[in-house]
């Protein structure tokens, strides 16, 4: 008859967490922020294929990183669920807020529960109409969320990332200047960050029901060139 294995469960949780984020931390960083006219979220990704920015809703935009499959397992999990919820009650009634609850249930479960946790950091950005404002939600790895007013930076070198981006509000007024500080923020002092390297998505109302759009390297060039 074996015995099981006595674990202190604050070494367990301690043991779970360093694991998770050193899986996040091998991945490159993003940057999510709300600009004037909407939401910007960008990053390094040198695939041309496995995006880790995408649109989940009418108004709704997901970002994600750390270990690719099960961020992108958590994306398809997030279009069904607010696919639902709109056909269900209306279009209007999904919201970034429910979503993130969704996102953070779900992860802090696996967390707590799971033999192995989820190794993902996720944002969830929301653009703004006459019935909701813009939000901008960050969900950790062990299930916290954040609300954040102005932008969010995870994976990689999330700390030295954010700080040089916190050193450029009050900047932070259009996209065009959103971007620039976005990509000198994730370059830092020593390497230029190619634009090849760079996934950009956005979201911002043209008028239409669909708000998300992914910016290809021209129109990334063409924004950056922009002196307003």
């Amino acid at each position: 008859m074996s015995n099981a294995f006595y674990v202190n469960p604050e070494q367990l949780v301690n043991d779970k967490a360093q694991f998770a984020q050193k899986g996040i931390a091998r991945g490159k960083s993003m940057i999510a922020a709300i600009y004037d006219q909407g939401v910007l979220m960008v990053g390094e990704n040198t695939s041309a294929s496995l995006n880790k920015i995408s649109e989940i809703y009418d108004r709704i935009a997901f970002a994600g990183v750390g270990k690719y499959n099960e961020f992108d397992r958590l994306r398809e999990a997030g279009v069904r669920w607010a696919d639902n919820t709109g056909f269900t009650y209306a279009r209007e009634d999904v919201d970034a807020r429910a979503l993130a609850n969704f996102y953070a249930q779900h992860v802090g479960d696996m967390f707590s529960e799971g033999m192995k946790p989820l190794e993902v950091e996720i944002l969830v950005a929301q653009l703004g109409n006459n019935l909701r404002p813009t939000k901008l939600y960050h969900i950790a790895y062990e299930g916290t969320i954040s609300d954040e007013p102005h932008f969010a930076v995870v994976g990689g070198e999330a700390d030295e990332v954010k700080k040089r981006f916190a050193s450029f509000e009050g900047v932070m007024t259009n996209l065009s200047g959103t971007l620039k500080n976005a990509l000198s923020a994730l370059s830092g002092p020593e390497r230029t960050v190619p634009i090849e390297d760079l996934e950009v998505g956005i979201l911002e109302d043209g008028g239409s029901r669909r708000t998300f759009e992914r910016l290809s390297d021209e129109r990334v060039r063409e924004i950056l060139a922009r002196s307003d």
